[in-house]
């Protein structure tokens, strides 16, 4: 099959959008030709192939059409920027509705602080479905008390949490698609915020145990929708330094949760209160999240149509997405098929995947790591031993100072590049961050002997939280750009591994550090880190031959 051409017969517009200062006047006219009939199940394919294609400064997504019945010729023409014509031999005109350059009900074009508050907001709500991950670890044992059950069993209220982060993307990833961001978030974090309540008066620990599984399905409608939302309103060249807020979320909240949970646990002597505050906490992110605006483009843009359909009357005026709905049988290949064939045929996404598991694992496996060495070697108490993990707080400010850094480094690469970096210029920073993690565990390691300052383990969280989220944002960066035409599906395999390794690596933390004790079991650790390491140095100098030999990379 031939592939699409396009032509373009006016000025790029992101020059006309520094070239004019009149967002009403301003025209672009760009022709897609298809020269042959598109079969049904090519569509998607033929959309992601024009939208590559698309120049800079139009929003691609929405100004394309391509006919999927049989006939000839389909010419798709931009009489300007808003309202684009589709001439069909066997359809009539249709008009479909786009963004205008500079248009100022674009996400894109928001006020930048109205922008950033929203990122910092979204940001908070990842900190809060993280948080209730770890905020029980404040006084894990505290249900083995109540019910009479086994320290492995309470450990599960972690692990089935997590295990939730896992397997919610699957359902809240395409029901966005759908629906917009707004109505799922609103919906899922609502039932996570009432999921708190059984697990605060429950009357047995398989009460506890279901409801923190389903907490975790719903609460991880923020991990996935997050990244999507500050995507909505940061384009591609600008998204870097907000896309670093989004990194550090889902590490910082899982560290806040010990530090608050531990001090809660001191001051009621309960758990039950863990779960009331976790509720509250989650509680007030659910109302602020009710005030949010919808960022989602292809919603956006629906009611801009309908408004305009009912100021003219002509039913024509439409969106692309409209008139070719993406079906839902698309949204399952990419949601639940094609994230583990990616795995399966994708070295580099089953590996950097590997990599960004192992550092979550690793977090989770500090929640019972330092507990062990704070408090059965040092006798600190439960508020006492969440205070430790301020070092990895400190650690993750560092590197969100690091992180404009290395953006500023890339935008130079993109100038030099004229527009076209490759995707391997996302990871000097990640090279740079990898070997923190480490030395991490060595200091810690070999400071948690009793005649060891206590201060040595607590620095040991600087390089940890330093080197894991630079590692995140980098890689994260890394395989988005990788696999632009696939992101969501590369992101939910992405996410399937981490959240699988975070669940599985609290069951066997504590019998791992008792049977090597506390120095070679964190030694055995950072030689995991270590093994893993030239992962990105090795996609440094041979992504660009693997990624030709691919079919899903670009």
């Amino acid at each position: 099959m031939s592939q699409p051409t396009t032509t373009t017969t006016a000025t790029n517009p992101a020059e006309q959008r520094r070239n004019s200062n009149d967002s009403e006047t301003s025209t672009v006219h760009d022709t897609f030709t298809i020269n042959e009939p598109i079969p049904l199940q090519e569509v998607a394919s033929y959309r992601e192939q024009i939208r590559e294609q698309m120049p800079p400064g139009v929003l691609a997504t929405r100004t394309l059409s391509i006919n999927p019945y049989p006939s000839k010729h389909t010419d798709l023409e931009a009489v300007n920027s808003r309202i684009m014509t589709h001439q069909s031999e066997k359809r009539p005109i249709m008009h479909y509705v786009n963004w205008d350059v500079n248009d100022p009900e674009c996400p894109y074009n928001w006020d930048s602080k109205i922008r950033w508050l929203y990122t910092i907001l979204v940001a908070c709500l990842v900190v809060s479905a993280a948080f209730g991950s770890s905020v029980i670890t404040g006084n894990i044992n505290g249900v083995v008390k109540s019910f009479g059950c086994t320290e492995e069993v309470a450990i599960l209220q972690v692990s089935l949490m997590v295990f939730g982060f896992m397997l919610g993307p699957l359902l809240w990833s395409p029901l966005s698609e759908l629906f917009g961001r707004k109505p799922v978030y609103i919906i899922a974090l609502f039932i996570y915020v009432i999921f708190n309540i059984p697990c605060a008066v429950a009357t047995n620990i398989q009460t506890v145990l279901v409801c923190r599984f389903f907490s975790g399905f719903f609460a991880s409608c923020s991990l996935t929708l997050a990244g999507g939302s500050i995507s909505d309103l940061f384009p591609t060249e600008t998204r870097g330094n907000a896309i670093a807020y989004f990194a550090a979320a889902p590490y910082a909240g899982p560290v806040l949760g010990p530090i608050v949970g531990g001090w809660i646990s001191v001051g009621t002597g309960g758990w039950r209160w863990i779960y009331w505050v976790n509720m509250i906490f989650s509680g007030v992110m659910w109302i602020l999240v009710c005030f949010l605006p919808e960022t989602y483009h292809p919603k956006l843009l629906a009611a801009r149509a309908k408004r305009m359909r009912k100021e003219t009357g002509d039913p024509t005026y439409v969106t692309v997405e409209e008139e070719f709905p993406v079906p839902v049988s698309e949204l399952v290949q990419a949601n639940l098929v094609r994230p583990f064939i990616m795995l399966a045929t994708e070295p580099i996404l089953l590996l950097m995947s590997l990599y960004i598991a192992v550092i979550y694992a690793l977090l989770y496996a500090f929640f019972f790591a330092y507990p062990i060495v704070f408090q059965g070697v040092r006798g600190f108490n439960d508020g006492e031993v969440g205070l430790t993990f301020i070092g990895v707080i400190i650690g993750t400010f560092f590197a969100l100072m690091v992180t404009p850094i290395f953006e500023k480094k890339f935008r130079v690469v993109v100038h030099q590049k004229n527009g076209k970096p490759d995707p391997e210029d996302r990871l000097p920073g990640m090279m740079f961050a990898a070997p923190f993690i480490p030395i991490s565990l060595f200091i810690f390691g070999w400071t948690s002997f009793p005649w060891c300052h206590w201060i040595g383990g607590c620095i040991s969280g600087i390089p940890f939280g330093f080197g894991m989220v630079i590692v995140y944002y980098a890689a994260n960066n890394y395989i988005i750009d990788c696999f632009p035409r696939y992101v969501t599906s590369a992101l939910a395999a992405k996410t399937l591994i981490r959240s699988g390794s975070g669940a599985a690596f609290p069951l066997f933390i504590n019998q791992m550090y008792a049977r090597l004790n506390n120095q070679w079991a964190s030694t055995l650790l950072a030689f995991i880190s270590i093994a893993i390491l030239p992962i990105p140095f090795c996609f440094y100098k041979w992504g660009s031959s693997i990624r030709a030999r691919s079919k899903s990379a670009s």
